[in-house]
């Protein structure tokens, strides 16, 4: 701060035993030595006090970080739970299922259901089987 390297700190001393007489010295290097202790101590409160500051505006930011994961937890175990794999999976096979149905055309689902009619087409065909197994 005051910038008082060994050089200025002799000459300082050399000028304070001319200036100041030898016996009040003693008394004088002594408050000296008290008053920097009190600087010292006050610079290390505030230094302190800085440091507890810095603290506290670290525990509020790492308040509010955990604060944001805490909702962010909640909010993605609230949607783990609603997702279902199996379900979503059923569901878009029904969609593409009915999608499929919708876009074929008429005529071979009216061919689908006369086949699966019992009786009407199986007798001329096992006669035509028949027939042409007897034939060979």
């Amino acid at each position: 701060m005051f910038d008082l390297d060994p050089g200025k700190l002799l000459v300082i001393g050399i000028v304070a035993l001319v200036a100041i007489p030898s016996k009040d010295l003693p008394r004088v290097l002594r408050t000296l030595g008290q008053a920097t202790g009190r600087m010292r101590r006050m610079a290390a409160e505030f230094q302190g006090q800085f440091m507890e500051a810095m603290r506290e505006a670290e525990l509020d930011d790492l308040r509010k970080e955990v604060d944001a994961t805490k909702t962010a937890l909640r909010t993605s175990t609230s949607l783990d739970a609603a997702f279902d794999p199996l379900i979503e999976a059923r569901k878009q096979m029904t969609e593409a299922i009915a999608a499929q149905t919708r876009l074929t055309p008429s005529k071979p689902a009216q061919q689908a259901a006369a086949d699966t009619t019992p009786a009407a087409d199986a007798g001329p065909a096992t006669d035509k089987v028949s027939s042409g197994d007897a034939q060979a």
